[in-house]
């Protein structure tokens, strides 16, 4: 396989990851070749671009040794084992560390400029570079992104030899390589034009991705709630002018997969979502306030009453699970009215029964979505539709279980949340 260039290699990347975009990732390019081809990758799946700065920590006297590697936010993965066996002092071991992470800001500083990194918490991580030839870099990139919080690592490269391709497949949750041919001696040979990229290309790159599309980097947020502060990620609105506050449910967090993939969709869609605690760990503990609908339902009052203030915009909540009955509870409490209250309400495999009395009074038209083989909590949407006195329909995704991890069936669920919402906010705000 002949590349014409690292943008055409990032096409091709792009084809073959374009199933992970439905993950809502973050495309991470190694600099300095792998950010071209990750430019591409994220234009291609609508994702947000940064760069993972790593530098590896060689042992004094013996550098090609690597005792461990850097990233920023102080994220160190050192191996103990080289550690004990380098005979080198603790003073030596910490000086090259020191001028390592110098050299690591300084060069996060010039590429990045004063924008913030992209948060990693919880993530889908997508890890690009130009090719690989040991993998060294590549992995220690992939382990940085993991202790930085990372939930799944892929990493892909356009062309690397076959027994690296092997040794990095067993350590990263994917990897795509498009190219593993057996005659291998460099990656330029595998590219037309392979020259250099200058850290002028880099940045310029980086600001066209953040300018392309702000509202697709989430910025972390504290929601205030009962004098309670609850970490959060809020995706500004795009153009549809409307956000969606996700309650999700027990045993879940704002990390939760599922939630960020709907997420994602309706990011897409232009429109804005708030992922956010709904309890404090030590809440979470006890697992009586996991089931304690009213606090929950009062976390999200306090959630959407920020956003209020905040943004003048049409609000929706999207509940799973126990979650759904916070959020109609919550509607029940603020009423339907545009600039005051929950303008539509989304429940993926909700307990709306957990709602009690006031499913009666919910004013928010209300979309029940429930997985065709989940027939416990199906009936259970069942009772409580019949009880809904608000606009309001029950979907049944066909072969799905509680979870919708079944192939398609999250991407369905994704697609009626999109469509409910743009229905009921985006129309009304027109």
């Amino acid at each position: 396989m002949l590349f014409f260039d690292r943008g055409d290699a990032g096409q091709q990347l792009a084809d073959a990851l374009r199933p992970l975009a439905e993950g809502d990732p973050v495309v991470l390019g190694l600099p300095r070749g792998g950010v071209p081809v990750a430019f591409r990758v994220a234009l291609e799946l609508g994702a947000p671009l940064d760069v993972i700065v790593v530098r590896k920590l060689g042992v004094p006297y013996h550098p090609e040794l690597g005792f461990g590697a850097i990233g920023e936010g102080g994220v160190r993965v050192i191996s103990e084992d080289i550690l004990r066996h380098s005979l080198v002092s603790a003073a030596d071991l910490a000086a090259v560390e020191g001028a390592e992470t110098a050299e690591l800001l300084r060069r996060a500083r010039a590429f990045r400029g004063d924008r913030p990194r992209i948060p990693l918490d919880g993530r889908s991580v997508i890890i690009v570079d130009d090719g690989i030839a040991t993998g060294a870099t590549a992995l220690a990139a992939c382990e940085v992104a993991r202790a930085q919080g990372a939930a799944r690592v892929t990493l892909a490269v356009p062309v690397g030899p076959p027994d690296a391709a092997e040794k990095l497949r067993g350590q990263v949750d994917q990897l795509v390589c498009l190219a593993t041919p057996v005659l291998f001696s460099a990656v330029g040979e595998w590219y037309r034009d392979f020259g250099q990229t200058p850290d002028e290309e880099v940045v310029a790159l980086l600001a066209r991705a953040a300018a392309r599309a702000p509202a697709r980097t989430p910025v972390e947020v504290e929601v205030e709630a009962g004098g309670v502060a609850l970490p959060g990620e809020l995706t500004p609105a795009g153009p549809a002018g409307a956000l969606v506050v996700f309650a999700h449910g027990s045993g879940s967090s704002r990390h939760s997969p599922r939630n960020r993939a709907v997420a994602a969709a309706l990011n897409r869609a232009g429109l804005g979502t708030l992922l956010f605690d709904l309890l404090t760990p030590a809440e979470e503990a006890d697992r009586a306030n996991v089931f304690d609908i009213g606090i929950l339902a009062e976390r999200l009052v306090a959630a959407t009453s920020r956003l209020r203030r905040d943004e003048s915009l049409p609000l929706g909540v999207f509940g799973a699970s126990t979650g759904a009955a916070a959020a109609l509870r919550a509607a029940a409490a603020v009423g339907a009215e545009r600039g005051t209250g929950i303008g539509a309400v989304v429940s993926r495999g909700g307990r709306p029964d957990l709602a009690g009395p006031c499913l009666g009074d919910v004013r928010s038209p209300t979309l029940l979505i429930v997985g065709g083989r989940d027939t416990r909590v199906l009936e259970l949407n069942r009772q409580a539709k019949a009880e809904l006195r608000c606009e309001n329909r029950l979907d049944v995704v066909a072969g799905a279980t509680h979870l919708f991890e079944e192939p398609g069936a999250l991407d369905e669920v994704a697609e009626l949340a999109r469509e409910w919402f743009a229905g009921h906010l985006v129309d009304r705000s027109g």
